[in-house]
């Protein structure tokens, strides 16, 4: 392979990766983008059925009230059964028939809010559970591409610097032995000065007479001599 074939399949190899990650972010986008609209979609439906629960107490309601109203009007007809006012209470019975009807038709629409509630709440148990899954699964996708990203600037700047690092580190330890050679030309000036200044008090001592001075030959020899004469 021609050094030109190397170039054209290194620049192949960087397009393909770089379209890759293209594709990547394009992709998180899209998904932050559906679950902005999966969690408006679900707010909707919250909302529709707070709105049908609210239909279904009514038509309770209006069931609990029209029991009442037809259980009185039974006991109106059967007073008037007893009064053998058979016209009287043939009207009751119609107005009982015709309650007795919207009963039936408020229970069944009860019935079916109830029935579409009970779905309407699985299903946004449902949608609930799996926008929080993929919210779960992106957050982490980013928080894991944030912390490889920073890794390989870390590393980068590493690979860069390590020579400029032990460059450094060669100089500071060469200014730390030229601060040890200072230093102990300095202790060692001092020593030869208290030696010099010790050698002068000395002898300043010796001349006064308060010290012994250095022997020599010849007053080893006139000791000797005052010994042997004592003897």
């Amino acid at each position: 392979m021609n050094v030109w074939s190397k170039l054209m399949t290194a620049l192949r190899g960087g397009a393909n990766e770089m379209g890759e990650i293209f594709a990547d972010a394009q992709a998180l986008r899209i998904l932050d983008q559906e679950v902005r609209e999966a969690s408006d979609e679900l707010n909707i439906s919250r909302n529709s059925l707070a709105d049908m629960m609210a239909r279904e107490k009514v038509s309770e309601q209006k069931c609990s009230s029209l029991n009442t109203e037809i259980a009185e009007y039974e006991d109106y007809a059967i007073k008037a059964l007893e009064k053998q006012d058979e016209p009287l209470a043939l009207e009751l019975a119609e107005k009982i028939a015709t309650l007795e009807t919207q009963l039936n038709t408020e229970q069944n629409a009860r019935n079916e809010y109830k029935q579409s509630i009970d779905s309407l709440r699985n299903s946004i148990k449902q949608a609930d559970s799996n926008i929080k899954q993929i919210k779960f699964q992106i957050d982490t996708i980013k928080a894991t591409e944030n912390v490889q990203r920073a890794q390989a600037a870390v590393a980068q700047r590493h690979s860069g610097s390590t020579s400029k690092l032990t460059t450094a580190m060669e100089s500071l330890e060469r200014i730390k032995e030229k601060q040890q050679l200072k230093t102990a030309k300095f202790n060692a000036s001092e020593e030869l000065a208290e030696d010099v200044s010790n050698d002068s008090l000395k002898n300043r001592l010796e001349d006064a007479g308060i010290m012994p001075g250095r022997l020599n030959g010849e007053t080893v020899l006139a000791r000797l001599k005052n010994k042997a004469t004592q003897a």
